[in-house]
């Protein structure tokens, strides 16, 4: 089953049971497929690859947000926004802990024989791909600066 149709059987569930935030936050994935799909070159077909960045930029953009409504005081809306993120997060694979990806990233950094901040770049490149889906890009930013200070 795609994520598509994964999708579409858990928002016709949530219709019925009349879910607020689930149905709210299942749109906002239906929609971002359905833009994907259009998209020039997409052939009406999205890669697992595609899905999977499309659900993290969903969660980044509410994660954002979040930050935001924090800022003006707007605790309804944070409310709002922390329930679809949580609705959302059930369909992406689960992240991995700051330890494993610690790991990791020691293992990048040996392999390129970094030393410094100025080869940050070239451990982020390899790190990325590696981590891709698994690991928020943020956490693995940190984890290379704290290992090559």
């Amino acid at each position: 089953m795609t994520l598509e149709e994964t999708i579409n059987a858990d928002l016709k569930t949530a219709m019925m049971a009349r879910e607020e935030a689930t149905v709210r936050s299942l749109r906002a994935i239906k929609s971002a497929i359905i833009i994907a799909k259009t998209e020039k070159g997409a052939g009406g077909v999205i890669s697992p690859e595609k899905e999977l960045q499309m659900l993290q930029k969903l969660v980044k953009q509410r994660r954002d947000s979040i930050t935001e409504f924090e800022k003006a005081n707007r605790q309804d809306l944070v409310a709002k926004e922390k329930e679809e993120v949580a609705v959302i997060e059930k369909y992406l694979p689960a992240m991995m802990s700051e330890d494993e990806v610690r790991e990791i990233i020691k293992k990048i950094v040996a392999e390129t024989g970094a030393t410094s901040q100025k080869e940050m770049g070239k451990v982020m490149g390899l790190a990325s791909k590696q981590l891709a889906g698994k690991a928020d890009n943020k956490v693995v930013a940190d984890i290379v600066k704290s290992l090559l200070a």
